[in-house]
């Protein structure tokens, strides 16, 4: 209190002594409040003003009652006000997608004849055989010099070599689940079928020796949307002798043997956009007959489907 006393009198006593200076002192204590210079304080350059500026992002909040506004619109007035924000207009057909570098199936395709593999040349049957196979080639001659006009150096013995190469380098990669690999070895129409079948799978391949010398049963050319865009489809037959052996997620074994060696029978379609000077031949599909026979010895699988309403095994 003697200290409340001692400043009114100081107070006084500088109000006498100069009469410009007014100080509005308060009553009472309580009601005494103390206030900050803010500018005075702050430390203030104009060279900063724009990073200071840049510190506040101004966002423009979203109405939420527009959607209830839009459908009240009319098309064009939704269309105008989609385009103030800067929006494509909704589209009300679908596109599929279109792939110029492939074709999206087998053209023509090769009708292996009954029995293949295990008639021999001798017997009636393969002589059968051999003569609806003569029967066959004058559309693949036609088409084979269709394909000499763009590889000049095309010859069917040396093809064979060449695609028995690319069917080993594709199962060495799908056995390594190398999908870099498996783009350039097969074509955009067998490169989904051949990924879903690495899914949660253990592969393990081998090549072990061929049987019959591959050799080129079939070949087709084609044109796609101009009379320029050619593509080129060859078939080649492999007889080999292999051995494989898939094992789930869980290390069990579903299918086939590492040990135990097969014979296998199989028709590759090759395909090759001729048009396209940096196209290469990669797989395409392969030709599965009616009259072939699939094994049932696989295993259960290991998850329930979302529309099945069967336990795990």
């Amino acid at each position: 209190m003697f200290a409340i006393n001692h400043a009114f009198s100081v107070v006084k006593s500088f109000t006498q002594i100069n009469q410009s200076v007014l100080v509005t002192i308060p009553l009472a204590v309580n009601n005494m409040q103390q206030k900050r210079n803010f500018k005075a304080n702050k430390h203030f350059l104009p060279f900063w003003k724009p990073l200071r500026r840049l510190k506040v992002v101004k966002i423009k909040l979203p109405d939420l009652e527009e959607r209830d506004k839009m459908r009240e619109m009319t098309p064009d007035q939704i269309r105008l006000k989609m385009k103030e924000k800067g929006l494509a207009p909704h589209r009300p057909w679908l596109e599929r997608n279109f792939d110029i570098s492939a074709t999206g199936a087998a053209f023509e395709p090769y009708v292996p004849p009954e029995g293949d593999g295990k008639a021999s040349y001798i017997s009636t049957q393969g002589v059968k055989q051999t003569a609806e196979f003569v029967q066959k080639k004058g559309k693949s001659w036609k088409s084979l010099r269709k394909i000499r006009t763009y590889e000049e150096d095309f010859e069917k013995d040396e093809f064979a070599q060449i695609a028995q190469d690319i069917y080993i380098n594709v199962h060495k990669a799908v056995a390594a689940q190398d999908k870099y690999e498996i783009r350039n070895l097969v074509t955009e129409l067998m490169y989904p079928e051949v990924v879903d079948n690495m899914m949660l799978r253990t592969i393990r391949w081998n090549f072990l020796q061929t049987i019959e010398p591959p050799k080129v049963v079939h070949a087709r050319c084609t044109d796609v949307i101009s009379k320029e865009n050619i593509f080129g489809q060859v078939t080649c037959r492999f007889f080999t002798k292999q051995t494989l052996a898939i094992y789930d997620r869980f290390g069990r074994l579903a299918h086939g043997s590492e040990v135990v060696a097969k014979d296998v029978l199989e028709y590759v379609v090759f395909e090759k956009h001729m048009s396209n000077q940096y196209g290469t031949w990669r797989v395409h599909t392969k030709i599965l007959p009616p009259w072939v026979t699939t094994s049932d010895d696989y295993s259960p699988r290991t998850f329930v489907f979302k529309n099945s309403a069967a336990s795990a095994v």
